[in-house]
């Protein structure tokens, strides 16, 4: 499997070259976004959490990334990552179990889960 660090990382800087050439959606993005994610009556770590389920059970690679990152930002332990991967599970079945294996990963990548 690639590295998920470095291929995070391409991911976002692909996305932000993007953004750049296009000023007007990269404002109205990180608009709708921030207002999505600001803590409310879930806080944001919660809503990482759930996006990052999502992106599994969706298989988009560069969202279970991002996601994942920001959920760690936030203060997610490994532990809850890995919860929230079983609700992945349980709905995406196979696929899904699948797509948790990037975010092992990654999470061995950056030292937040011991490797094998």
């Amino acid at each position: 499997m690639e590295n998920q660090i470095a291929l995070h990382e391409r991911i976002h800087e692909l996305f932000a070259r993007y953004l750049d050439a296009m000023p007007g959606l990269d404002e109205a993005y990180h608009t709708m976004t921030s207002e999505a994610y600001k803590g409310g009556a879930l806080d944001g770590k919660t809503k990482r959490l759930m996006a990052m389920t999502a992106a599994i059970v969706a298989g988009c690679r560069g969202c279970i990334l991002f996601q994942t990152g920001e959920a760690l930002a936030l203060g997610a332990s490994a532990d809850e990552i890995l919860e929230a991967c079983a609700v992945a599970i349980s709905l995406g079945g196979t696929m899904a179990a699948a797509e948790t294996t990037r975010v092992v990963a990654y999470l061995e990548e950056r030292g937040v889960l011991p490797s094998a």
